[in-house]
């Protein structure tokens, strides 16, 4: 039996791929399994498959569950859809469409077509490139926090016990060796006076 190798490429980070060998005769639902488990994604998310022509133009759909958005159209399940029956081209193009609520879209680019090896448990990931951008990412909040933590007692008063004031202590001292400057230069001017009135 023949084997196809797909490489599998991010739309957003094309340099980040991966190549999977699938038999023929296996399921676009092995391949999505494949794919989620060699970037290291969760597989659970609903995610379809779009046959394309040379320019990524989508063309049939075949989807992992059917939803409201597609439940009027005659969509193909991964789970019942080989490989096989929707590929005729050597270096057939799939659009692959992952976890509609913020979706991830993929090239998947048949590459290659081989003898099958009986010592191998296909689909199998045969080569990586690229680190894989993470699938959920940062909490903004999380950053945001973390921006500000320079802020501190120091620098912003704490207020009063019912939370209203601020901590003037600084300005408070200033304020006194103003005072006592004051107070100095008063004194001389006063010596002065008394010396011409002598």
């Amino acid at each position: 039996m023949t084997v196809y190798k797909f490489r599998i490429s991010f739309e957003d980070h094309e340099e980040v791929n991966r190549d999977i060998e699938i038999l023929p005769t296996q399921t676009f639902e092995e391949m999505h399994v494949a794919i989620q488990a060699a970037i290291g994604f969760d597989s659970s998310k609903n995610a379809s498959f779009y046959m394309s022509n040379d320019h990524w133009i989508k063309g049939e759909e075949i989807t992992l569950h059917v939803t409201k958005a597609n439940e009027h159209k005659k969509v193909a399940l991964m789970a019942n859809s080989r490989l096989c029956d929707f590929i005729a081209d050597p270096h057939q193009k799939i659009y692959y469409v992952f976890d509609f609520t913020s979706p991830w879209t993929f090239y998947v680019e048949l590459i290659k077509i081989s003898k099958q090896d009986p010592e191998i448990t296909y689909p199998v990931s045969v080569r990586k490139a690229g680190e894989a951008p993470k699938q959920y990412g940062a909490s903004i909040l999380g950053k945001a926090n973390t921006d500000f933590d320079f802020l501190d007692d120091n620098i912003i008063g704490t207020g009063d016990e019912d939370g209203e004031g601020e901590d003037l202590t600084g300005f408070e001292e200033e304020e006194d060796n103003l005072n006592e400057d004051a107070g100095e230069s008063q004194e001389v001017d006063e010596e002065q006076q008394d010396q011409e009135e002598l």
